[in-house]
């Protein structure tokens, strides 16, 4: 089917090379088709040719969306959300800098001549009303009314927000505000002028909106408009600097905050500007077709791609990219750039202007280096919002939609060929993906998407190009022919100096995600490979009791017997675990290159600058560094510690030493090989250390993993221990906390019933269940997991419920860990307390087991800030006054996280040199 398009909309069509016009004869009658419709004009791009034709575009082109969320619009509002609030912050604290600007600027203006100031004042009254309406005029003229209205809604909103800005100023702001913002009114001294401009900041809003800042001429008017009406402002004395760039910043962020509301009018080239373009330089088309119309494709920032036909002559290939398809991905490329460092990185803004020319430069540049590229033969702009490239036909299928029967050995070395034709002349590509490589119809290889690639590239982006053709081709053929391939062409020690960079990190995002995939493929693989273990074993074990003909049935089951058939099926499920466990491909590719060069590095590269899990610290801890020093601020400490009971603090730092034996309890009692004691007491004493460097809920379980496996227990077996006191000390933790939490319920009640506090949380807890069950998504996230855990933890319990000292030994740990906090917090906040201000154990050991449980889930190591902020706020909750809650929290955390990093180094070394860790 072919249409006419009038609405912006994006030709769609196939990529079958069958159904292309190739033959003389086909290009003949689609060039007598393209003659019958010549003659007549396009209706909104003819500015773009001076004779036209009606262009016939194939496939069933879907409408676009007549308007479009632009990620720019949102950076460009949380910008200006920013610079507001900076702007109050140096109004509130930097008084005394807002006063001397006042008047620096009030002196340099009070010497403007009166006439001067009065012609400026009358221009700028009548150009700010002005200026607008004619703007206005000129839009409806030219029939985009809906600019218009996006100006008038985001006017409206900018004198909405302005009047609640007045409001909140007058009544609720700080005085060193209201001091930057406001001055006595020249004609009232009583009273105060706007803090924001009511009739300037749903200008400038509109002005924004409709695109003005767009226009030279109108944006020239625009600044000359706003200059003079600040000036007029300042001389007379009816406003602030400080008011006029808060009148400013409020305009621009709400006009830029309406428009990615509603959206602005989609502007993307239609397929009928494609073929006017084309004409504007030198080709005679035909008849176009989409070559890619998946929803990937269209929301990809790789442009739409276009086959199109002319009247004479080969046919092309056409990508055009638009300023809407550039943003896509804008903040996952900011985000990558914020955290690696610059060298694995791209440029996160690039201009239209400056896409193009990269991608010219690459193309010319791949093919004088001898590499089978897309030959590029013209470009053009497509008005200010689009750009075309247009490349010789190549025709022929991506490696990702070959067949595995098709990818051969030779199609590898002819891949390898090309990107080694690239690094002779130092150019890196930055996108070996399986949609970049092209096998045309011959079998020859072609490189494409050469957009985001370099030139002078240095050795870590060449290295980096490596890594990531290695993992593309071994997706598709293995990590063996992979690697023989690249050794082939590259030679070993190219290969091997990439090792380095065979990362998930340095390679695509699509890369990723497929590696991602095949991990959890692999995963359930495993775990369903143990649970046909266990069920297999259990219908042996049934099979061989069924076939024993035992007439007399003892009372007692005989418990060599039990134990010896629980081995049995433990060992079975090892077995299984052992042959279902599959390498990861990166793994795979490493021990294929570590088989050709022994001593090749293996040592990731550090790429990145700053990781997530440092960021997410820094804001979590400068967060609770600021609850703290504002609790902190009214405590006078010298007297708090004078009146200190030092006896309460020695109990504290008892039962802050005693945890360290309660932990390795704990441990022990569910690792039923023989560990010593006192090593473990060590270890947990290192974890003080290690807790510090890493969240706690991650180096505890790191930590006393390797602990276990250097005692002699099994690596899988040491995670089961571990995963089995974990599990088990969750269930306690909860139990406890609903426990103590009905007893703090009860104390303030007649009767033993909970209060309604309690009784809210525990529905809370049970709503929150029922979501989880009945919402698929999150269900089976949470079976995946559960089961995840299972797999390998029940059998680990088996083994210690055959033991009972041992699980006493654990459960008693526990519990014995837990008292051992309660009573650390109690003691430190009877050390400052009286008896008037004490609480009841039920009460702190509620607030202990809440902020515990945050402190396990934060990332910051060892829960710093949170943990922090949720005790102090917990106790006062409770009914703890605030200066006895801060200093108690801040002594607990120096007894049980600061004051033990020491000894956890010394015993961290100790450990490590002896072995144990």
């Amino acid at each position: 089917m072919k249409q006419q398009g009038v609405h912006p909309e994006d030709a769609e069509g196939t990529s079958d090379a069958a159904s292309r016009p190739d033959t003389a004869d086909e290009r003949k009658k689609a060039a007598d088709n393209g003659r019958k419709t010549a003659g007549k004009r396009l209706p909104s791009d003819a500015d773009l040719a001076e004779e036209v034709h009606i262009d016939e575009v194939e496939g069933d082109e879907p409408l676009l969306p007549a308007r479009v969320h632009r990620p720019s619009d949102l950076m460009r509002l949380l910008v200006g959300v920013l610079a507001i609030v900076v702007l109050f912050a140096i109004s509130a604290f930097a008084h005394g800098t807002t006063s001397g600007l006042e008047q620096d600027i009030n002196k340099g203006t009070g010497q403007a001549p009166d006439l001067l100031i009065k012609i400026a004042g009358l221009a700028s009254s009548i150009a700010i009303l002005l200026v607008p309406v004619a703007f206005a005029i000129e839009r409806l003229i030219k029939r985009d009314g809906l600019r218009i209205a996006d100006g008038v809604l985001a006017a409206v909103l900018a004198h909405g927000v302005t009047l609640a800005t007045d409001l909140w100023v007058a009544k609720a702001a700080p005085g060193s505000i209201q001091e930057a913002l406001t001055q006595p009114s020249p004609g009232d001294i009583h009273a105060l002028t706007d803090p924001v401009h009511g009739y300037l900041a749903p200008v400038i809003a509109y002005m924004t909106a409709v695109g003005m800042s767009r226009r030279p001429r109108w944006r020239s008017v625009l600044w000359i408009v706003l200059l003079l009406d600040a000036f007029s402002m300042l001389v007379t004395g009816y406003t602030t600097p400080f008011s006029i760039i808060l009148t400013v910043l409020i305009g621009w962020t709400v006009a830029y905050g309406t428009l990615y509301a509603v959206g602005s009018p989609n502007v993307r080239p239609t397929g009928r500007t494609l073929m006017a373009g084309l004409r504007t330089v030198g080709f005679r088309p035909v008849s176009a077709a989409r070559e890619d119309t998946s929803e990937a494709a269209e929301n990809g920032d790789r442009g739409r791609r276009y086959f199109v036909t002319l009247e004479d002559g080969p046919p092309l290939d056409v990508t055009v990219v638009d300023r809407e398809q550039q943003a896509q991905g804008f903040f996952y490329r900011a985000w990558r750039n914020l955290t690696l460092r610059g060298f694995a990185t791209r440029s996160s803004l690039q201009s239209l202007r400056q896409a193009l020319e990269q991608e010219a430069l690459l193309a010319y540049a791949a093919i004088a280096a001898g590499a089978n590229a897309p030959k590029l033969i013209a470009t053009s702009e497509l008005g200010p919002d689009a750009v075309m490239l247009v490349y010789e036909h190549t025709g022929g299928r991506t490696l990702d939609s070959l067949a595995d029967e098709e990818i051969t050995d030779e199609l590898l070395h002819h891949t390898w060929h090309q990107v080694h034709a690239l690094q002779s002349r130092r150019i890196a590509h930055r996108r070996l993906s399986g949609d970049a490589i092209v096998v045309d119809r011959s079998g020859a290889v072609v490189l494409t998407d050469l957009r985001g690639g370099e030139i002078a590239a240095g050795d870590l982006l060449l290295r980096m190009d490596v890594a990531q053709l290695l993992t593309t081709l071994g997706l598709r053929a293995g990590a063996e022919r992979a690697v023989a391939s690249a050794v082939g062409v590259l030679g070993p020690d190219a290969v091997a100096d990439c090792l380095p960079m065979l990362q998930p990190i340095a390679l695509t995002r699509s890369t990723r995600a497929t590696l991602r995939k095949r991990a959890r493929e692999r995963a359930q693989r495993e775990r369903e490979a143990v649970l046909e273990a266990s069920r297999q074993a259990k219908q042996a074990r049934l099979e061989a009791a069924e076939d024993e003909a035992a007439p007399v049935v003892p009372d007692r089951p005989d418990k060599k017997a039990v134990r010896a058939e629980q081995r049995a099926e433990k060992r079975a499920i090892d077995e299984a675990v052992e042959e279902a466990r599959e390498e990861d491909l990166l793994t795979q590719i490493r021990h294929a290159v570590l088989r050709i060069r022994p001593q090749a590095p293996v040592e990731p590269a550090r790429l990145e600058r700053v990781r997530p899990r440092t960021l997410m610290s820094f804001i979590a801890g400068a967060i609770g560094a600021y609850f703290l020093l504002t609790q902190l601020t009214h405590i006078e400490f010298g007297t708090l510690f004078s009146n200190a009971q030092w006896g309460w603090v020695i109990a504290a730092v008892l039962f802050s030493a005693l945890s360290y034996v309660a932990a390795a309890m704990s441990l022990l009692g569910f690792v039923p090989e023989r560990v010593p004691f006192v090593r473990t007491v060590g270890a947990q004493v290192a974890g003080s250390f290690v807790k510090i460097v890493a969240p706690a809920a991650v180096g505890g379980v790191a930590l006393n993993t390797r602990f276990l496996q250097r005692a002699g227990v099994r690596p899988g077996l040491a995670v089961a221990s571990v995963g089995a006191s974990q599990l088990f000390g969750l269930g306690c933790h909860i139990l406890m906390l609903l426990s103590f939490g009905y007893l703090t319920g009860t104390e303030k009640t007649p009767s033993l019933s909970p209060s309604r506090t309690v009784i809210a949380g525990l529905l809370t807890v049970a709503v929150l269940v029922l979501v989880v069950t009945s919402v698929p998504f999150l269900r089976k996230f949470a079976v995946t997991r559960v089961r995840s855990l299972f797999a390998g933890v029940v059998p680990r319990m088996l083994d210690v419920l055959q033991r009972p000292q041992k699980l006493l030994t654990g459960i008693g740990g526990m519990l014995l860990l837990t008292a051992c906090f309660v009573m650390c917090l109690d003691a430190s906040i009877r050390a400052f307390g009286d008896e008037s201000t004490s609480l009841s154990i039920a009460s702190v050991a509620v607030v202990f087991l809440a902020g515990n449980a945050l402190g396990s889930a934060a990332p910051t190591p060892g829960g710093v800030g949170a943990v922090e902020a949720t005790l102090t706020v917990g106790l006062i909750a409770v009914g703890l006054p605030k200066e006895v809650a801060a200093p108690a929290v801040l002594l607990y955390r120096l007894l049980t996280l600061w004051l033990p990093v020491l000894p956890g180094w010394l015993a961290f070394n100790h450990l490590s040199r002896k072995g144990a860790l």
